[in-house]
């Protein structure tokens, strides 16, 4: 008599890495609780779908994975940021088992359990070795996202994740070290710090004090990565607001406790359409503060993100905007056509743009970046930068120097790296660039 094989769940995760991570959150409970994740929709017995719904083209996504998962298997439970705007997935979709918001691992398993009950009525049991220490992930071994807070207090008028995912809630110090040092010791050579509003962590806890490894610490963006700088690999910061208090991070990466990162999402350059958006920061303020992050640390990536044709924007504002990236210099810019998001404040002011010339703008800006980018990637030609290899084929490896996230910045190219391993950190002399990428030569025996 063949042995019962444990119930089976297909996961379909959408959207950006604070997703990635509540995804996570849901594999390991599955995998805690004794089910399996199937890798097709047909050898699954129902299939969660981990919806995205910021934008119009996510929401689109979003549906269209839910109805291929519908048809593929037809037993589906639906969760993430889709399922809290209403009843939009039931409306068009109304066959899905349940529906949750974000950040609801335990929703998720509740909806699990109702539709296909664990084998023996398991639910978490903690005598049955099924899972890692570090969890089930999603991301390769050598690098993993750590989410230090959910939810966001501003309220910029282009965004409804405050609606979606509620206000700011930080994870104490403490759990967010245990997390940290876990996924260390399982072979993690680089953390990428992330949440809606990494700057402003500990601000909803009064910055109380907490406890790590006997030491008393603030629960404050400083104090954690300073501890976190203290576990020997590389740490990234991503979704930083240009607060005065991010000052205090610079001299850590300019002695190399942090890696001198830092993603800023500016969104605009022109004061009036700052305050449109609801922004809390300045064009003018924004240009000191970069001088003054690249007098102590001359190594720092900036990445940001920009709008373009946002409500009432003017050819004017937006030349201004690209003053602002010529003074700026910025190595990695990212930018988006203005979409309306359902719910958003944003969709009522005046001066709305028609498609094609947000589009047109939108290329616009990212010319013209193209070229300051460029000449930045040129003037590391020559120069010995240690980077961290992702993946080694017959041309070589692929890796990533410190001014670079995986999936959204550029590439290293090591010409000879055929010897390297994934998750190796190594030294490299740059030789030649293109626009986004960088090619090079192991460095082995240079000094």
């Amino acid at each position: 008599m063949s042995k019962k094989q444990p119930p089976s769940v297909g996961f379909v995760s959408l959207g950006c890495p604070k997703a990635t991570v509540d995804s996570e959150q849901i594999l390991t409970r599955l995998r805690a609780d004794g089910y399996i994740v199937a890798p097709t929709y047909a050898g699954a017995d129902l299939v969660v779908v981990n919806t995205c719904g910021f934008i119009d083209a996510a929401v689109e996504e979003s549906l269209a994975a839910i109805g291929e998962a519908l048809a593929e298997n037809g037993r589906v439970i639906v969760t993430g940021c889709l399922g809290a705007k209403g009843s939009i997935v039931t409306d068009n979709h109304p066959q899905v088992l349940a529906v949750t918001g974000p950040h609801a691992a335990a929703e998720v398993m509740l909806a699990v359990h109702a539709h296909l009950p664990p084998p023996l009525g398991r639910t978490g049991d903690p005598r049955l070795d099924l899972v890692p220490p570090q969890g089930v992930r999603l991301t390769p071994e050598h690098f993993a996202y750590l989410k230090i807070s959910e939810g966001c207090n501003h309220r910029c008028s282009f965004c409804v994740i405050p609606a979606l995912r509620g206000d700011l809630v930080s994870r104490p110090l403490a759990e967010v070290m245990r997390e940290a040092e876990t996924l260390v010791d399982a072979g993690v050579r680089e953390l990428l710090v992330i949440s809606q509003d990494t700057s402003a962590y500990g601000v909803d806890l009064k910055h109380r004090t907490g406890f790590w490894n006997g030491r008393p610490m603030k629960t404050r963006l400083l104090e954690l990565c300073q501890a976190l700088g203290d576990l020997g690999v590389w740490v990234r910061l991503h979704y930083v607001y240009p607060y005065p208090s991010v000052d205090e991070l610079i001299p850590l990466m300019a002695a190399g406790k942090i890696l001198p990162y830092l993603d800023v999402p500016l969104q605009h350059a022109n004061r009036r359409i700052l305050k449109a958006m609801r922004r809390p920061a300045d064009a003018e303020d924004n240009l000191a503060r970069i001088e003054s992050w690249r007098r102590l640390c001359p190594e720092i990536t900036l990445r940001s993100t920009f709008i373009t044709g946002f409500p009432g924007e003017t050819e004017a504002e937006f030349e201004e905007l690209l003053d602002f990236l010529e003074a700026a210099q910025l190595d990695r810019v990212g930018a988006f056509a203005y979409s309306p998001v359902d719910g958003a404040a944003a969709n009522a002011l005046p001066g709305a743009l028609p498609e094609a010339v947000r589009e047109e703008r939108r290329a616009r800006l990212m010319e013209f970046q193209e070229d300051i980018s460029t000449r930045r990637l040129e003037a590391k030609i020559g120069r010995l930068i240690e980077v961290l290899v992702d993946e080694v084929d017959e041309e070589g490896a692929l890796a990533r120097s410190q001014g670079d996230a995986p999936e959204i910045d550029g590439l290293v190219y090591v010409t000879n790296g055929h010897q390297l391993e994934v998750g190796d950190l190594v030294q490299v002399r740059v030789t030649d660039c293109d626009v986004h990428d960088l090619i090079a030569v192991c460095a082995a025996g240079e000094s």
